[in-house]
């Protein structure tokens, strides 16, 4: 596991920090009980869980022993120390070695008052790290449209890059596209083969679903010839797999374009700029864009560059058949092909090639490659390679591995033609977000364009929430009818929530500026749980950019939108006779929406203000 730690800058926060401020008087009362200063860092405390009294809870057992008394003796002692001392504790319960403790509403009004709602409440300044950051997500082939799988792979990507720059880094988005190789030649032959001169422009295909037609074409005369080998000849299924003309024609393909054959390159940019429009067509209803795009094409060779540079330096060897290995037994793992015995290159000589550009290119201080769990063994290579090279940076390279995402019915097969196309699954969440809306009359006294909208946020919405809430390393499945859902733990949930916000606050427009008051009587259960809730909105994410885990902003967007409608169901807001507590929960009603609206925004999801 990464430790990103070390990149989170301390953020000159403009708010109160409630837990700092509970943790530096539990630092001092255990200091006044046990007689013995305790280690700061050894001071934690989590919110008091829902059935107990209190706002957080301190665990006293690792005390116990110095302090020589039982755990219920230790706690109340440190709970008389804070409500004498204390200037943020109201009150406290013991339960057995639990120390819950309830602060005061006056430092909840305080820390709302101080929440800024400008969307940058939590964020450091822009750039103000000093560390510069690339993330790799997308790299697609391009001999097939993006699908379900490719969509995981992006919305991380995205995520993490926004994340990371909310925590005030310099953050490079970077895409590898895999423009080069066998599988791109088995598109390029199945269309000239069977394509008939086919084109985006007279097939009224995305460039992308017309090679991607082509690249299935081929494995399924690939699966014929080797049948009919089989059956004509008597062959075996693997001499049969490679006498199959199609493939040969591909192979011979490859040879032709890595001689730099004048006909072969222009067929291939060609096929392959069709592929690019479809791609940007996908990324843009995506709503993700790249600052550097890269191309296999253009930086295989330098990796190459690098291994023969190694093997002069005794750090790889070459075999008798002239392939280069490294050999990593020492260090727990095997022997790896970095140049074929031919000298044409695999995909680790690429990524070391890559790896030392950018690092070159924009003096990083770390490199995050969005990735599925399969490479996970290709990545802990890289980087032992890397540091036999001598790389110091080899350890700041982390791999955000990621699980398989299935539907319900089961796994994809980009050859066989069974995929998720991404075109296709956004096209069907539209449509699911208008049926369910219609359905629970959601914007039906809106103009059409405005509906229109409303739905593809919705839709899109639900998709990347669904996706982005479940941890990235974890294989998921995922289920279309069940991420729209309005209610739950759902993008669409969340969405309402901040439009319900929105609502309320413009019903109350001419008491949104009440002034705040310095203190109020009392606080609600559900009023202290929606301040507590935005109060821990800084934390949540410096953990998520420590993490790499918009798993984390989501989840938290969830619980925030419940606080809230919970709240907002039991506490009157317009009709709250008390001027100071209705200045307190229009303020709560304008944090939340801030919060949420910003939350939404680093997982690439807009925040309706209608719905």
């Amino acid at each position: 596991m990464w430790d990103f730690s070390y990149l989170c800058v301390q953020i000159q926060e403009r708010t109160m920090d409630v837990v700092q401020l509970l943790q530096a008087d539990l630092h001092d009362a255990l200091a006044g009980v046990l007689g013995v200063m305790p280690e700061p860092t050894d001071v934690a405390v989590t919110p008091t869980k829902a059935e107990f009294v209190g706002d957080y809870t301190l665990v006293v057992f690792p005390w116990v022993k110095r302090a020589q008394r039982s755990p219920e003796q230790l706690a109340i002692a440190v709970g008389d120390y804070l409500l004498e001392h204390s200037a943020v504790v109201e009150d406290f319960n013991v339960v057995k070695g639990f120390l819950n403790i309830t602060i005061r509403p006056g430092v909840w009004v305080q820390a709302l008052r101080e929440i800024p709602l400008d969307g940058t409440y939590g964020f450091a300044k822009p750039n103000s790290s000093g560390q510069s950051i690339m993330v790799e997500y997308s790299s697609p082939n391009t001999n097939k449209p993006l699908h379900l799988g490719h969509i995981r792979n992006i919305l991380l990507g995205h995520s993490v890059s926004q994340i990371l720059a909310a925590m005030g880094h310099r953050v490079i988005r970077a895409n590898l596209v895999n423009d080069r190789g066998i599988h791109i030649c088995k598109s390029m032959v199945a269309w000239l083969r069977y394509g008939h001169g086919e084109t985006p422009q007279s097939s009224h295909m995305k460039g992308d679903h017309l090679i991607g037609k082509y690249y299935v074409r081929y494995d399924q005369e690939y699966r014929r010839e080797v049948q009919e080998l089989i059956d004509s000849t008597g062959c075996t299924e693997e001499e049969a797999k490679s006498k199959a003309s199609i493939l040969q024609e591909a192979q011979e393909m490859l040879r032709r374009w890595e001689a730099q054959d004048p006909d072969i390159l222009s067929l291939w940019r060609k096929m392959n700029g069709w592929v690019y429009e479809g791609f940007d067509t996908t990324y843009s209803q995506l709503g993700v864009g790249f600052d550097r795009v890269y191309y296999e094409s253009e930086t295989y060779l330098a990796g190459r560059t690098i291994v023969l540079q190694g093997l002069e330096r005794g750090i790889f060897t070459r075999r008798e058949d002239g392939s280069v290995w490294i050999d990593l037994r020492s260090d727990g793992l095997d022997q790896k092909l970095l140049l074929r015995s031919d000298g044409t290159t695999v995909y680790m000589t690429q990524d070391l090639g890559t790896a030392t550009q950018r690092f070159h290119e924009y003096a990083l201080t770390s490199m995050v490659y969005v990735v599925g769990n399969e490479q996970d063994y290709h990545f802990q290579v890289l980087r032992l390679i890397l540091k036999h090279l001598g790389y110091d940076w080899a350890d700041r390279l982390y791999h955000l591995s990621y699980g398989m995402v299935n539907l319900p019915e089961g796994k994809m097969k980009s050859r066989e033609g069974t995929v998720v196309d991404a075109d296709d699954l956004i096209a069907q969440m539209d449509e699911t977000a208008r049926a369910t809306a219609a359905e629970l009359g959601k914007a039906v006294d809106l103009p059409e364009a405005d509906r229109d909208a409303i739905h593809h946020a919705v839709g899109l919405g639900a998709l990347k929430y669904f996706i982005l809430k479940v941890d990235p390393t974890k294989t998921m499945v995922f289920d279309p009818k069940e991420s729209i859902d309005f209610n739950g733990n759902t993008g669409p949930f969340i969405q309402y929530t901040h439009a319900r916000g929105c609502s309320v606050l413009r019903k109350l427009e001419d008491g949104v500026g009440e002034t705040m008051p310095q203190e109020v009587r009392g606080l609600s259960a559900l009023e202290r749980n929606l301040i507590r809730g935005l109060a821990q909105w800084p934390q949540v994410l410096r953990q998520a950019a420590e993490q790499l885990s918009p798993a984390l902003v989501a989840n938290y967007a969830y619980e925030l939108a419940r606080y809230f409608n919970q709240f907002y169901h039991d506490c009157p807001i317009a009709k709250e006779p008390d001027q100071q507590l209705r200045a307190v929960r229009i303020a709560s009603t304008r944090a939340t929406v801030a919060v949420l609206k910003a939350a939404l925004k680093l997982l690439g999801i807009h925040a309706p203000e209608l719905m």
